[in-house]
């Protein structure tokens, strides 16, 4: 299983929609999950397909009840929203400690790049203390940085959910619960 957690408007539903392949543009409306989504998100060649998990970012307090047999975590932060990224980093670190989420992937997708200017990146990952973070931490992040809106790193975000190393740690992270 796959989860797609983030703090509200971070851009978590609409970055699944594209990914589901539904046709997106400036007029696809999207609401604040309250509750789950559930995605069918296929392969590149179409072959496979994940379901992914979406719990909206108002549901932080109860996300610990969907940790059971979780592989994979796409944590999803508004990389032009300096201030949402501290109260993400928060809610990141309680992930990273939660004991069922020791040996599961992450992908850390800094979304809205569209909306950000370059050197973005570079201060949302200082305000989460990244380098110092990766050292303490048992489970492997990767940083994906995307746009819902122009569709980049939507690609590069598909291909680390069908790595076939993090893939099968994962399913076997998950059996393993």
């Amino acid at each position: 299983m796959c989860l797609c957690l983030g703090p509200p408007k971070s851009g978590k539903t609409f970055l699944l929609k594209r990914l589901h392949g539904d046709s997106i543009d400036v007029a696809t409306p999207t609401v604040p999950t309250n509750g789950m989504n559930l995605f069918t998100i296929k392969n590149s060649d179409g072959h496979f397909d994940m379901i992914v998990r979406e719990l909206g970012g108002s549901m932080a307090p109860i996300w610990k009840h969907y940790f059971d047999r979780v592989g994979k975590i796409i944590y999803v932060i508004d990389a032009s929203n300096l201030c949402q990224i501290s109260a993400a980093g928060v809610l990141l670190y309680s992930l990273l400690v939660e004991p069922r989420l020791q040996n599961v992937k992450i992908a850390l997708v800094l979304n809205k790049m569209d909306l950000s200017y370059r050197q973005m990146r570079n201060e949302a990952l200082l305000m989460l203390h990244f380098t110092r973070l990766q050292k303490e931490i048992p489970q492997k992040i990767r940083i994906i940085e995307t746009s819902g809106m122009t569709g980049e790193g939507v690609e590069e975000l598909r291909e680390w959910m069908f790595d076939p190393d993090t893939l099968k740690a994962a399913t076997i992270a998950a059996a393993n619960k």
